[in-house]
C-alpha cells in the first residue's frame, strides 16, 4: 500500500526554510525516523552534501533526520531497505536524469509500491506523476525521457499561482497547462498552490491546505479545497 506526502514547496514567501512543512513532515513518518533517505538530486548550484545538511537543520529538532542517497555505494540497496523516501525540490529535469543515469527510477517504485513513505516537495513531487512536462522547470540537462515515478495517476503542477505580471504578455500558468491538456487529451493536472499538498494512502487521494487548488482536464475544472478526496 502506497504512502505519500507531496507538498507543492518547500519555503513559503517571507518563511524559514521549510518552516510550514517540517510539522506535516514529521507527523508523515508518524515517530519512525530512522533509517530515512534523501534524494538531493534536484540540486544545482551547490553540493548534494549541503542540500542534505539544510534539510537536517530543520527537521531535526522535529525528530526527524536524513541520509544522503549519494553516499551510499549501492543505491538500489539502501532504497529497498530505507524506513522512508524524501525527494527534495530544485530542478526537475536535473533530478530525473540523474535518477536515469543511475539507474534508480525503478528502484524508488518498486520500494514505494511495497509501502515504503515517499515524502517529496516541488520537484520530489512533480516527479511522482506518470511525466514531468507540467513542472514550471527550465530543462537545462536532457533526460532519456520525461516520464516519472508514475506513483499517482495524475500530473502535478506545483508552485501553482494564477498572478499575471503588470506589463507582460506571455501565457499565464493555467494556459500552459490547458496547451498540455490539448496535446495530452487523457491526462488530468493537480494544481498545487504554496503550502498546500497531497495525502496518499493507498487507493485515496486528499487534497490539504488553505488555499484553493484545481484539477483541470481538457475541458474540465473542478476546484479543490482542504479536505477534498480526489480519489
Amino acid at each position: 500500500m502506497s504512502k505519500l506526502l507531496l507538498l507543492s514547496n518547500s519555503t513559503n514567501y517571507q518563511e524559514k526554510y521549510m518552516q510550514w512543512c517540517k510539522s506535516i513532515i514529521a507527523y508523515f513518518i508518524n515517530g519512525h525516523s530512522e533509517n530515512i533517505l534523501f534524494v538531493p538530486y534536484a540540486a544545482v548550484g551547490f553540493s548534494y552534501q549541503e542540500y542534505t545538511d539544510k534539510v537536517n537543520d530543520v527537521l531535526r529538532p522535529v525528530g526527524v533526520q536524513v541520509n544522503n542517497l549519494d553516499n551510499f555505494e549501492d543505491k538500489r540497496e539502501v532504497i529497498s531497505n530505507a524506513s522512508a523516501i524524501f525527494v527534495g525540490g530544485g530542478n526537475t529535469f536535473h533530478l530525473l536524469k540523474s535518477l536515469q543515469d543511475l539507474n534508480l527510477v525503478n528502484a524508488i517504485q518498486e520500494a514505494v509500491t511495497a509501502g515504503i513513505p515517499y515524502a517529496g516537495w516541488s520537484a520530489g513531487s512533480n516527479i511522482a506523476g506518470p511525466t514531468i512536462c507540467t513542472t514550471n522547470d527550465m530543462p537545462i540537462v536532457q533526460p532519456s525521457s520525461f516520464n516519472a515515478l508514475h506513483l499517482i495517476p495524475f500530473q502535478l503542477n506545483p508552485h501553482y499561482t494564477e498572478a499575471v505580471l503588470d506589463n507582460h504578455g506571455g501565457e499565464t500558468r493555467k494556459q500552459r497547462l490547458q496547451e498540455y491538456l490539448v496535446a495530452n487529451q487523457n491526462s488530468k493536472v493537480i494544481c498545487l498552490p504554496e503550502a498546500t499538498y497531497l495525502e496518499v494512502e493507498g487507493d485515496s487521494m486528499t487534497y490539504k491546505g488553505s488555499s484553493h487548488g484545481k484539477l483541470l482536464s481538457l475541458n474540465a475544472e473542478l476546484s479543490l479545497k482542504d479536505g477534498t478526496p480526489i480519489i
